[in-house]
């Protein structure tokens, strides 16, 4: 596992067992690092990082290092969706087609808004080959997207949108606002809260990103679903997770960094993500900065979906564009947690109960077939315990 890592940043005594935790992650959970952070009432109690950017541990995890974060980015779109219906722009009920007069074809003139963000509009992948390439066009994906019938008739199911999730929210948000995923997210939400968050990565920043490093022997439950993709190569879960087909080093290159690509790749660290999901978790204002109102966190939070996933192997429970607890893996103890998480291990999340706001984020990918992290369940038992 390689020597011990010093944890460095402030962590509250109330709160030591969280870093202890942290810390044991390392040395029994292959950690190579990370870093974590909370806050409560508003206030930051943990902020704490540790290990190293490269898998030589030659280069020390530093307070400003980021990581692709992989699908804890939906999170961050969703807020720049509800915060467009908050501003009365954008009414999630009304069709797409509203808003993007080319998606009603294929049958969809009447797919409302919300069905995007809850994974319920059945278009979760494209059916025609898309090369690697299209991943970094934007109209392409979003006009193969506008022609593409439904898998499934919209509303009668949930399955999980992997990728095509940000570019169908992502296309309403530029439609209506102007504005690309990432300006906006930029102009209307990080900037404001001051969040070292990105969707799409400026080059000047790339040295201070912790490259990602692929795990090193799938998990069994991973080779079991694979199996079951490979054995349909033209259903609907085999073309959402190989069309296109990401290349093992995907996040580490500079054209998936630059790229929009609101569903994956997201660029931050875990102090960003505690302050965002704890403003959301205060009722969706800061120190006279309103990213949403609380009306608007509550509509966002609402569970809309609850059951077997359509496309993955998994019970997902689903609101707007978050997952809230689900009764086999929980956020907390409490009754209204949400957020998102990543694909290899990040987090983001709220409790409006405990007014607490999480984030994780690491760059040792792990694979499962699950929505919360291992590493990720011992951190958030840990969190609790101390509440």
């Amino acid at each position: 596992m390689g020597k011990q890592p010093r944890i460095e940043g402030q962590c509250d005594a109330k709160f030591a067992r969280v870093r202890e935790v942290f810390l044991e992650n390392f040395s029994t959970l292959g950690e190579t690092g990370a870093c974590l952070a909370l806050t409560v009432d508003g206030r930051s109690v943990v902020d704490i990082w540790g290990g190293y950017t490269d898998s030589e541990h030659t280069q020390p995890w530093q307070r400003d290092s980021i990581a692709n974060v992989f699908s804890t980015t939906k999170g961050l779109t969703a807020i720049c969706a509800h915060r467009l219906a908050d501003q009365g722009k954008l009414d999630l009920d009304a069709p797409v087609a509203r808003y993007w007069p080319e998606f009603a074809q294929a049958g969809k003139d009447n797919l409302p808004v919300r069905y995007l963000l809850s994974h319920q509009a059945g278009l979760p992948a494209v059916s025609e080959f898309l090369p690697t390439e299209a991943l970094y066009d934007w109209e392409r994906m979003t006009s193969a997207l506008a022609a593409q019938k439904p898998w499934w008739e919209p509303g009668t199911k949930h399955g999980y949108h992997a990728l095509t999730y940000g570019w169908l929210v992502g296309e309403v948000i530029r439609r209506v606002s102007g504005k690309s995923v990432g300006t906006y997210f930029k102009e209307e939400v990080a900037g404001p809260l001051g969040l070292d968050a990105h969707i799409g990565l400026a080059a000047e920043l790339d040295a201070r990103v912790a490259p990602l490093m692929p795990p090193q022997l799938p998990d069994l439950s991973q080779m079991e679903m694979m199996s079951q993709v490979l054995a349909d190569p033209e259903g609907v879960r085999a073309k959402t997770l190989l069309n296109p087909v990401l290349p093992p080093d995907v996040a580490n290159r500079r054209e998936w960094r630059a790229a929009e690509i609101p569903a994956a790749n997201g660029h931050t660290n875990a102090r960003a993500l505690a302050k965002l999901y704890g403003v959301l978790a205060d009722g969706g204002s800061r120190d006279g900065v309103t990213i949403l109102s609380a009306d608007a966190v509550n509509r966002a939070i609402e569970k809309q979906v609850d059951g077997p996933d359509a496309v993955m192997p998994l019970h997902t429970s689903i609101a707007l564009g978050f997952f809230v607890s689900s009764p086999m893996e929980k956020l907390g103890p409490n009754g209204r947690p949400f957020g998102h998480g990543g694909m290899g291990g990040s987090m983001g999340f709220a409790d409006p109960d405990a007014r607490l706001g999480f984030g994780y984020v690491m760059n040792e990918l792990h694979l499962g077939v699950w929505l919360i992290d291992p590493r990720v369940v011992k951190l958030i038992d840990a969190v609790y315990a101390c509440l």
